[in-house]
């Protein structure tokens, strides 16, 4: 089986080699032994993991729960890694929600703005500083 250095693995997976050594040290991935002569080489597998762990980033799992998503994978409990994604899917939803919420409200001081009712007062100034 081919081995790959640590450069070879950051570009083969997408990432540079810090992005590789900060999830060695959180745990995400092991840091092969350095033989006498020379460089640490990371099996070709290694690759798989660094694009799952970045997937898994991009779908807004922190690298605490991507660390379990990868538990869960070797333990091949499906059920617990749908349980872990739907729960990550109703955090999104409430972000979301806010999200609207957050929209329509700047949307509504935008508005009044934009109207001119407000006499010289700045509307949006004036609902932040609002009690």
């Amino acid at each position: 089986m081919a081995e790959l250095t640590i450069g070879r693995l950051a570009a083969e997976a997408g990432v540079n080699v810090e992005t590789i050594r900060y999830y060695q040290r959180r745990g995400l991935m092991t840091e092969p032994d350095r033989p006498m002569n020379g460089q640490r080489r990371y099996a070709v597998d290694a690759v798989r993991r660094v694009r799952f762990i970045k997937r898994a980033q991009l779908l807004g799992f922190t690298l605490e729960e991507t660390g379990s998503l990868l538990e869960l994978d070797e333990a091949r409990a499906c059920a617990e890694t749908r349980e872990l994604a739907a729960h990550k899917l109703e955090i999104i939803e409430g972000k979301l929600a806010d999200l609207k919420a957050m929209r329509k409200a700047l949307t509504s001081l935008l508005r009044e703005c934009d109207t001119g009712s407000a006499k010289g007062a700045c509307p949006i100034i004036h609902a932040l500083a609002a009690d």
